[in-house]
């Protein structure tokens, strides 16, 4: 049975392994692997910046998802977006991320500082827009725009 809570510091191994083959599986990326350490730990050191949760099985980490906080002055709190989502191959399309996210939306829903949840996804990861879709969330509102450096 799929168990979600929310990660320790004593996670960060595993997150940080799950967040290197993320990028390279969704993106092509080859992230360093002592840089993303880096940033996991940081999240456990400094809460302000993030929150991951994870779903276990029998103790097993099979996936994991972080949340960072955007600040909306039209709604006069927070929102969550959700981030670095990873699920491993073998737990795929058995709603591993559904029950992580209605966990999440759960604690939204619960908290009246927070007014909702965000996302954003690479454009051709069609199995990613698919289960977000599935589980109520809008993609048709909003589109991103970025500049971010090069690795």
């Amino acid at each position: 049975m799929i168990e979600i809570r929310k990660a320790d510091s004593s996670d960060w191994k595993t997150i940080a392994d799950y967040q290197v083959k993320m990028a390279l599986e969704t993106e092509g990326i080859n992230l360093d692997p002592e840089t993303v350490s880096k940033g996991v730990k940081a999240i456990f050191e400094n809460p302000g910046l993030g929150q991951y949760f994870l779903a276990e099985e029998e103790g097993k980490i099979v996936a994991s998802l972080m949340t960072t906080f955007e600040w909306s002055d039209w709604r006069n709190s927070m929102v969550w977006w959700l981030q670095s989502v990873y699920v491993i191959p073998k737990y795929r399309k058995l709603g591993v991320f559904r029950k992580m996210y209605l966990h999440v939306k759960n604690i939204v829903q619960e908290n009246e500082n927070v007014s909702g949840i965000r996302l954003y996804v690479v454009t051709s990861n069609n199995h990613a827009r698919k289960a977000y879709k599935s589980v109520g969330m809008d993609g048709e509102r909003y589109q991103l725009f970025e500049w971010m450096k090069e690795y």
